[in-house]
């Protein structure tokens, strides 16, 4: 068990609740074209940070525990840093290791899963994210199981792609394809029938989490398993009839099944198969580990569901012991910043959209489910809108600050938390214009929530898990905007290497920290920081804090 925290006698928590605001997906870009963050009417935000003690963060790399500076951060690690107030290593940087090592390869679950195929002379399937964005998965990780797994004595291998668009270019999934049919040919010569079997965009099929959207999964459930879906010979063919078609971009595409001359699917997944969802990311990977491992599963109908050993690349829940099975142990993260509020007797709200709702709790709380304290945290999901995002740019914004503003003014807690989706989310479709409007609605939701804090006497602290809807355009070396040969701008939909903003608005400022605050930290500093507000000193291991006391 955890100590309390120490009060600290050289500065007073003001009267208010300390509100953690995290603008999910916003930093400050590079480029002025293709920047919504920037270009977006925000008169307040744009106020705040002209008049108040701000500062920019790093959200990306080595900053919030992945392999290099130039891997992207994301929402499950940024939240991570930002409740933990520390750096672990994260995903990628784990399985890196793992594979470079050979411990992946001298685990029991991979042992497993290599003598299962052998003794029942059955196929390893291979489903995840099939690119090399490094936020889900990574495409080296995926051929290097493959070639350990021929070199063992594994004869049948069939890829389940899931095409990407969202953290590489929106429509890059040949860039990936194309090569990694040259990767199968070769392996074809040592012997080894593998071939791609199924695929779809990630928005499309499998890839749901926080139970927004089970079609989803069904839908991949169908078309990985059960091979039903529309046949093309290659997954070539597949993406390049389905661009033509829907116009969409790759996260977008429906989903399709490779199969043979005469109609018949060449990669269903059948009893004594082994099966490796190789993303390492947990939000969009507990569904359909679910649909594999539940006995007793109500989402939609399996029927059959095959007898398979199911492994996962990382444990996706440690608390939930989800999936059963996994390759690589995922970060031990402890004393996150929500159990020491609760053991020093802090009351919590912890609030967002469906969407990101697991970020602000369970990725917070250093990938953990459920609470610390029933009776000191409160945790609020407000429903998302099952509908494209750039339909709906404002999402759920209002409606969290609804709650919020009632939170702060009830005087029931010390810490609010809260996540805005819109950033992100609208960010990813790469419709600039719906991501200036999301921009443009946090902008009002900010400044209701500042008022209230004003009104309470509290302190309202604003930064963001990463960058996103401030990089909107591919650029070139020069900076350019890159069009296509219809002269189109091309979008980005991937997250951005930027900083994020952080800012203090306390408007019952004692002269107790300086306003010229600390710089070249990364977000895992804004833990140490908001529990500066809350009175109390920080624990010795946590990064620096952002403010200087007097």
């Amino acid at each position: 068990m955890l100590n309390t925290l120490k009060v600290n006698p050289k500065f007073k928590k003001r009267r208010g609740p300390v509100v953690l605001c995290i603008l999910d997906g916003v930093g400050f870009g590079k480029y002025k074209d293709g920047d919504a963050f920037l270009n977006a009417y925000k008169p307040f935000i744009n106020n705040m940070l002209e008049t108040l003690p701000n500062t920019r963060l790093k959200a990306h790399g080595i900053a919030v525990g992945l392999p290099s500076d130039e891997d992207m951060g994301n929402s499950e690690v940024g939240h991570n840093a930002m409740g933990c107030g520390r750096v672990f290593a994260q995903g990628a940087k784990l399985v890196n290791e793992a594979i470079a090592t050979g411990r992946m390869f001298e685990g029991e679950v991979w042992q497993e899963v290599i003598a299962n195929c052998k003794k029942n002379n059955s196929a390893l399937h291979f489903l995840g994210l099939f690119s090399d964005g490094n936020v889900h998965s990574h495409i080296d990780h995926l051929k290097a199981m493959i070639e350990k797994a021929i070199s063992e004595g594994v004869k049948k291998i069939r890829i389940h792609t899931l095409l990407d668009g969202r953290d590489v270019p929106e429509t890059s999934a040949l860039l990936y394809i194309e090569p990694f049919e040259n990767f199968m040919t070769e392996l074809r010569t040592k012997g080894c029938d593998i071939q791609i079997a199924s695929g779809g965009g990630r928005m499309q099929i499998t890839m749901d989490r926080y139970g927004a959207n089970w079609d989803m999964v069904r839908k991949g459930w169908d078309i990985h398993i059960h091979g039903k879906g529309r046949g093309f010979k290659s997954a070539k063919e597949a993406v390049e009839t389905l661009r033509k078609e829907t116009k969409a971009i790759d996260q977008d595409l429906p989903g399709f099944v490779i199969s043979d001359a005469a109609g018949n699917p060449g990669g269903k997944m059948a009893d004594g198969d082994s099966v490796i969802f190789f993303n390492f990311r947990g939000d969009r990977s507990l569904e359909i580990t679910a649909a594999f491992e539940e006995d007793k599963f109500d989402k939609f109908d399996r029927a059959p569901r095959p007898n398979v050993y199911y492994a996962g690349m990382m444990e996706y829940d440690g608390d939930l012991k989800v999936p059963k099975k996994y390759l690589v142990n995922p970060p031990s993260i402890d004393r996150t910043m929500g159990e020491y509020l609760c053991a020093s007797g802090v009351r919590i709200l912890a609030i967002s959209e469906t969407q990101k709702y697991g970020h602000v709790t369970y990725f917070f709380n250093g990938n953990r489910t459920g609470k610390f304290n029933e009776k000191l945290e409160d945790y609020v999901e407000i429903r998302s809108d099952v509908i494209p995002f750039e339909q709906r740019p404002w999402m759920k914004c209002a409606e969290i600050t609804d709650h919020v503003v009632d939170a702060i003014c009830s005087e029931k807690y010390d810490c609010i938390r809260l996540n805005f989706p819109n950033g992100d989310m609208v960010g990813h479709t790469g419709v600039y214009e719906s991501t200036i409007i999301a921009v443009e609605a946090l902008d009002i939701c900010v400044k209701r929530i500042s008022e209230a804090v004003t009104k309470a006497g509290g302190v309202l602290l604003i930064t963001a898990d990463h960058g996103n809807c401030d990089d909107m355009y591919q650029h070139d070396k020069k900076g350019n905007a890159v069009t296509d040969k219809s002269g189109h701008i091309e979008a980005k939909t991937s997250h951005s290497l930027n900083q994020v903003p952080f800012i203090v608005y306390d408007p019952e400022y004692k002269g107790d920290y300086k306003t010229e605050l600390n710089q070249g930290l990364g977000i895992s500093s804004v833990t140490a920081t908001t529990i500066d507000f809350l009175g109390f000193i920080p624990p010795q291991e946590y990064d620096k804090s952002i403010i200087n006391i007097t």
